[in-house]
């Protein structure tokens, strides 16, 4: 009979852990350093993944996302949101026409003229977002993504790529 109880809570344990990791939250570990200097590379993060469920993302969070590139999960922070007109020019963002106060922002190649230093205006379209890693000279985000079969352009994430909001750091062992 103990046997039977103990492994029956055993099961119910790797039930619940499962549901928590695949809908409430879940660990993440920041491999690069495109959030620097907010999120350091082999930081591990939660992902809260029951808030963006419940409304849409907001400008300036730090979200967690499938790459439109399909490369691997991604993090960066939203820039605009349905509706927002977005643009750099030379590195700075422009949001709905007036520069974008971020003091969050590290640029490592100051002199140099990058690819996604300068972006069009452009009207961020109904269930998407435009998002920028806060190293913005050493992140691949809407400034820079390009379809790899087609070489188009991708300025925009859809929402539906997000699986969660990134909510607090802590250390591991």
């Amino acid at each position: 009979m103990r046997v039977g109880r103990i492994i029956s809570l055993a099961v119910m344990a790797a039930a619940a852990a499962v549901f928590l990791r695949f809908f409430v939250v879940e660990t993440i570990y920041i491999a690069s350093g495109s959030m620097e200097p907010t999120l350091v590379t082999g930081m591990h993060l939660f992902s809260d993944k029951v808030t963006l469920r419940l409304r849409a993302p907001r400008r300036g969070e730090i979200v967690v996302f499938h790459s439109p590139l399909g490369e691997h999960d991604s993090v960066k922070r939203v820039i605009a949101v349905t509706g927002d007109m977005v643009e750099l020019r030379e590195k700075k963002v422009f949001l709905n026409n007036s520069p974008l106060d971020e003091p969050y922002v590290q640029y490592v190649r100051h002199g140099e003229k990058l690819a996604g230093d300068t972006v069009p205006p452009m009207t961020v379209p109904q269930g998407h977002v435009f998002v920028l890693g806060d190293n913005r000279d050493a992140s691949n985000d809407s400034a820079t993504w390009k379809d790899p079969q087609t070489g188009e352009r991708i300025f925009f994430l859809p929402v539906s790529a997000i699986t969660g909001k990134v909510r607090g750091a802590y250390r591991k062992g």
